[in-house]
């Protein structure tokens, strides 16, 4: 199921809040050029883990690495990416995104009591549970129960699934003092703002003819500042992520084989075919034809 993401850069996840509030995804990453997905956020909770490759996970400025076996708790609202760096095949990372409210209702004691306060914790951006750690061991097993239950979805999973997680945010919550905080600096926070700015403003117009200018402007910042704010979060120009956001749509466009490339070109904001057939080739190795015979 691949990624949605709305004009704010945020996931577009596709649970019922009012009935159960979880999604269950798998094998997203091979239908991603280079198994990479986009910088993100949503509100929810998210949890992934790999199976068979190693996976490198950006949550806000940090990289992790993600060895098979290895899972990642994400906090909401924080930026996140993921890209798989070993295998020849497409990681299936099984994941989800998911309420605080599917454990108990946002106006309950539990919730304000035991959800609530890691929700709220800017020090917590990520929590990795790694496989060799036998303090993780059981973190795991409930993670892993999770995922067969959204996948088979046998009688009574959702309150198996909902006493998972209840054991899951225990034991983050009894070990909150031990987890390792990051704590940002006003600086970081300033920044994480400006590059959400800026992000949904090449999301929302990446078809437009925009500028780096356009683009430093829809977070009140110049040009300079718009270029230091990407290289920390991406490693890359404000105009080379532009491009890099217009070849992930053509490759998604390429994936549902009823366009051409001049109609591509087009709605992605590029100037021609050939300019875009450039691009395209330059960025993944291989031409827009080639995308239905390489999996990569």
């Amino acid at each position: 199921m691949p990624i949605i993401i709305d004009n704010q850069f945020r996931e577009q996840i596709l649970h019922d809040i009012t009935a159960f509030p979880i999604t269950y995804f798998h094998d997203e990453l091979a239908s991603l050029p280079n198994w990479t997905g986009p910088l993100h956020w949503h509100p929810d909770f998210e949890i992934a883990t790999a199976i068979n490759s190693t996976l490198d996970y950006q949550v806000e400025q940090q990289h992790i690495t993600l060895k098979p076996g290895d899972s990642i708790f994400v906090n909401g609202n924080i930026l996140h990416s993921i890209k798989q760096i070993s295998g020849n095949t497409p990681e299936p990372m099984p994941n989800i995104v998911f309420s605080g409210t599917i454990v108990s209702t946002d106006t309950s004691e539990i919730y304000q009591k035991y959800i609530l306060p890691i929700k709220q914790c800017n020090a917590l951006p990520f929590i990795v549970f790694r496989h060799e750690n036998s303090c993780h061991k059981e973190v795991n097993r409930l993670i892993k129960d999770i995922y067969n239950c959204l996948r088979e979805k046998n009688q009574c999973y959702e309150m198996i699934v909902q006493r998972a997680l209840s054991s899951i945010f225990e034991y983050i919550f009894c070990n909150f003092d031990k987890l390792p905080k990051n704590i940002a600096t006003r600086i970081q926070i300033n920044n994480q703002i400006r590059i959400q700015k800026m992000l949904s403003f090449i999301y929302e117009h990446y078809s437009e003819t925009i500028t780096l200018e356009d683009i430093a402007n829809s977070a009140n910042i110049s040009r300079s500042e718009a270029g230091r704010c990407f290289n920390s979060y991406m490693g890359i120009s404000p105009v080379d992520a532009l491009i890099k956001y217009r070849l992930q749509v053509a490759h998604r466009m390429l994936n549902e084989k009823i366009y051409t490339l001049q109609e591509i070109s087009c709605a992605c904001g590029f100037n021609s075919a050939n300019y875009f057939s450039r691009q395209f080739k330059k960025n993944y190795g291989y031409a827009p034809g080639q995308n239905n015979k390489l999996g990569k």
